[in-house]
């Protein structure tokens, strides 16, 4: 994408005027935009991250583009609180932000979550029928295809093969791509610009709708006149040091927050907004990975990245979604050291892995540190960490069916297993979870949407309850973990809240005056 200012390049203060200025370029910022911009809005985006080109990334190795692309080089990380596994949190830092770093599954929000919220919680709007343009304008625009089975790996293959077995039904995985090669890297940058992240489906046409774009620009605070949004200022990002050093304001009628729910209640907070609900709630989607060695060949390397996954035990609060990360990746986390470590790094073309994820309760919250980055905090619930476990006993028994001859879970000091009837101790006498080795790709809910002012950051809308004509449009506002991958979800509420703000224009306008 061309024609972004890159801050880092900027010598002298920078002052801006704008109808909307949108802080961030994720899958939220990007959308939002989108929207404003086309409907006639000057629109100011601005990143923290630098500006790379699809080309310049996707020539990457794995490790390069995490440590230039990835919050804290890919090793931010919730601290468990009581038995909590310590989870790593990736989050992009960059132009399109996240979705650049993401593997492209595509779910719509579960039709039973959306009942929570529409009933439960009086948010009308949070409905299937309602959502449903949404979600169709943004498939359409990045392009959501569901991947053939031609593009399996073997990998995939053989775990599909072991739920056969077991009677698990198993479904393709819709994505936002178009001409995938099937070279297995999603997570660290598309090759060959066959993902549809918002740097390339967004962003141009927003640009191209006259939004100004500016990279390297950390947003240091909300101004705030009067109970009324009326800018933002900061400081550009020095091009050797990366420290803050020249300053920018962009005076505004609208701000649109869109920071994702790690740095959005930083920013709310830093500003003077002091709602108790503002960095509280935040779920994670607890997510962890099973692998499998078999005797023969399996090279998961070679097909789509995730092309499956199963919804079976979604009353359980389960999740399993294939993936194949990069090789290095996957050698790193092998149990053992020296020649232990060796012999399972070298066997790594008959490695096979599944994914599972735990549809939380929400025990995480996001607080001020002592840098730019946040302290996350998260505690897990007793029926989580079943859930977890549950999830690892299932996959693992899928690896025999299929007929692995060794097993290995995410259990720190853990030895393979070699036979199902070992991945008993799973649910009967589980381990501490603090053992786990866990992730995250998928946080929420840390400004929550709510009906009324008690109970939650934002209205409906997207505005804020304590400050007006400033919105909220990222992940945050989701009120509780969906279950799925969130990036399809945050596009599409993204998509309403943008829209609601552009018919609503004259009166924000007009209270800015």
């Amino acid at each position: 994408m061309t024609g972004v200012v890159r801050g880092r390049e900027l010598g002298a203060p920078v002052y801006a005027e704008a109808d909307v200025v949108v802080v961030g370029s994720g899958a939220a910022g990007a959308v939002a935009a989108y929207e404003l911009a086309r409907e006639g809005l000057r629109v100011v985006v601005l990143e923290e991250g630098g500006h790379y080109a699809p080309e310049e990334y996707g020539a990457m190795t794995p490790s390069n583009m995490l440590g230039r692309m990835a919050r804290e080089a890919g090793l931010s990380a919730a601290v468990g609180l009581g038995d909590t596994p310590l989870i790593t949190t990736l989050a992009g830092k960059c132009v399109g932000g996240s979705s650049v770093l993401t593997g492209g599954v595509c779910f719509r929000i579960p039709d039973e979550v959306l009942h929570e919220w529409s009933s439960d919680r009086g948010l009308s709007a949070m409905t299937p029928e309602r959502l449903d343009p949404y979600f169709a304008r943004v498939e359409d625009r990045v392009h959501v295809e569901t991947v053939p089975e031609s593009m399996r790996s073997r990998s995939t293959e053989l775990f599909v093969e072991g739920a056969k077995t077991m009677g698990i039904p198993m479904k393709s995985l819709r994505r936002n791509t178009r001409g995938c090669h099937g070279a297995s890297r999603c997570n660290f940058g598309c090759p060959h610009q066959a993902k549809m992240s918002v740097d390339i489906s967004y962003l141009p046409a927003a640009r191209e709708a006259g939004a100004r774009v500016f990279a390297d620009a950390l947003v240091e605070r909300l101004e705030i006149a009067g109970g009324r949004a009326a800018g933002v200022r900061g400081r550009f990002l020095d091009q050797e040091t990366g420290e803050p050093r020249v300053p920018f304001t962009v005076r505004a009628r609208v701000v649109v927050v869109a920071c994702g729910s790690l740095h959005t209640p930083i920013l709310l907070r830093r500003s003077g907004l002091d709602a108790a609900d503002i960095g509280r709630h935040l779920t994670l989607h607890p997510a962890y990975r099973v692998s499998a060695l078999f005797d023969d060949h399996v090279g998961g390397w070679d097909g789509a990245l995730q092309s499956v996954y199963c919804d079976h035990f979604a009353d359980e609060g389960i999740t399993l979604v294939g993936v194949y990360s990069a090789a290095n990746v996957l050698a790193a986390g092998f149990p053992g050291v020296g020649k232990a470590h060796r012999r399972l790094a070298e066997q790594l073309p008959r490695l096979a892995v599944f994914g599972g994820m735990v549809h939380d309760e929400g025990g995480g919250s996001v607080r001020r540190w002592l840098s730019r980055e946040p302290l996350i905090t998260y505690r897990m619930s007793a029926r989580d960490r079943g859930r977890l476990f549950r999830g690892m006993q299932i996959l693992g028994q899928m690896a025999f069916a299929a007929g692995a001859r060794e097993v290995m879970l995410p259990l720190f000091g853990a030895t393979p297993f070699k036979s199902r009837g070992e991945l008993d101790f799973l649910t009967e006498r589980p381990p501490a979870a603090n053992r786990v080795e866990c992730m995250a790709f998928h946080p929420l809910g840390s400004a929550r949407m709510s009906a009324g002012p008690r109970g939650g950051v934002v209205k409906p809308t997207g505005e804020t309850w304590a400050v007006d004509n400033l919105f909220v449009v990222d992940g945050s506002v989701l009120p509780t973990s969906i279950g799925v991958n969130s990036q399809l979800p945050i596009m599409a509420v993204a998509t309403m809240l943008a829209q609601g703000i552009c018919d609503d224009w004259s009166r924000l306008a007009r209270r800015a005056a």
